[in-house]
């Protein structure tokens, strides 16, 4: 259980989640996402949100553009493209999403998330599986994100190529 969190968040900034297996990481991203309900406290001012938890939570039967496109007609596009090619997924966009390696499974989920035009990034271990090739591309994407007024709170144990963050820690760290 955590307790006694607060924080806010300006518009622009990132704010990375550190802590050991077990501290809440995941339980904090998932109560700002609206998955789970606090056990005392609330939760406010939140804007519309996007969240990717540590599982990818796809669809195997739909192809990366029939994926990354369902997030966009949520978000009131019908032009996935964008989304697909900020992540280099052109030449698999035809693809099943049950014949992709788990690091292309993860881009199509970091895809499926900017599709969303959520100004909210709920982020839990965004660059699990990925090479340090599409690391450095998830970083490019969440900079102009948060350039753009986006928010990011991401759960990582490792340092994430979003430039500078604030830092909220959880539990002891060893």
């Amino acid at each position: 259980m955590v307790r006694g969190i607060g924080f806010s968040l300006p518009p622009g900034r990132a704010l990375c989640v550190l802590g050991p297996n077990g501290a809440g990481k995941s339980t904090l991203l998932r109560t700002l996402a609206g998955l789970a309900r606090p056990a005392e406290g609330t939760v406010s001012g939140l804007p519309e949100a996007a969240f990717l938890g540590h599982l990818d939570g796809l669809k195997a039967a739909l192809s990366v553009r029939e994926q990354v496109g369902f997030m966009a007609r949520l978000a009131g596009s019908d032009a996935p493209e964008l989304a697909i090619g900020a992540y280099g997924l052109d030449e698999l966009a035809e693809l099943p999403v049950r014949l992709l390696s788990a690091g292309q499974r993860r881009r199509v989920a970091l895809a499926s998330v900017l599709a969303s035009g959520a100004p909210l990034w709920l982020l839990d271990e965004p660059t699990t599986a990925l090479d340090d090739r599409a690391s450095a591309r998830f970083g490019q994407v969440a900079g102009r994100h948060l350039a753009e007024g986006g928010m990011i709170i991401a759960a990582t144990h490792a340092a994430l190529p979003i430039g500078e963050a604030l830092t909220l820690r959880l539990g002891r760290m060893p």
